[in-house]
């Protein structure tokens, strides 16, 4: 599992970047939290081992599918999800379901989604000259945007997360020809993989073997997929 305390102590120093920062109880907990998982569980990724993944293009998110095809994609998704032994922990779907994810697969909560946007935002800002090239509009604008809650990730983020972090992001698809998706950090050996559902470029989630996936306490008040 990746160092938290790392990471928070990241976070702790940019906290411009928020509006809202989180409480010093709130940083203290994420680091319990990520050095109690701090031992990465391989059982999704021997579940997996046979398949072949497709190379990752970073990009921005241009298409939205509609509600119909959305839903076939969705039962695709669960299919594959029953084929494999493998569950979801599902985050809000709120814009910031990529980002509550990650946080998720880091630290068992998904409660520190706005760390993981902003360090990511940073990643995007400080290494310019890696990501420009994928993003079709003005590059400030666009890291101006994906700095605010509530915008929706893209693969050009999942990108600069795989590289700010040192982490293989594994992504398990709901499309029909793409069925798992590997996102390497660049000029770096990964410290660990990363697990996610994705459906129909509309939401993600968190992916886990049935038999080590942790119980999910029910939420009022919040769209779930």
């Amino acid at each position: 599992m990746w160092n938290g305390a790392q990471h928070m102590g990241e976070s702790s120093t940019s906290s411009s970047w928020s509006s809202h920062p989180d409480t010093e109880d709130d940083r203290m907990i994420a680091v319990m939290l990520s050095e109690e998982y701090s031992k990465l569980d391989g059982a999704v990724a021997r579940r997996l081992s046979g398949l072949a993944p497709v190379p990752h293009i970073p990009q921005i998110n241009s298409y939205i599918p509609s509600i119909n095809a959305a839903s076939l994609d969705h039962q695709r998704l669960l299919e594959r999800l029953q084929v494999y032994g493998l569950c979801e922990v599902k985050v809000t779907g709120d814009g910031n379901c990529q980002f509550r994810a990650l946080s998720d697969q880091m630290y068992r909560s998904s409660k520190y989604h706005k760390h993981i946007r902003k360090d990511i935002v940073k990643q995007l800002k400080d290494n310019r000259n890696l990501y420009e090239g994928y993003v079709p509009m003005k590059y400030k604008k666009y890291c101006k945007k994906m700095a605010k809650s509530g915008e929706w990730g893209d693969h050009v983020t999942l990108q600069a997360a795989s590289d700010k972090f040192g982490v293989k992001i594994c992504l398990l698809t709901s499309f029909r020809d793409t069925c798992f998706i590997e996102i390497m950090p660049q000029g770096q050996a990964p410290k660990y993989e990363l697990w996610l559902s994705f459906w129909s470029e509309v939401h993600y989630n968190s992916l886990y073997a049935i038999q080590g996936a942790p119980v999910q306490k029910p939420k009022k008040k919040h769209w779930l997929f």
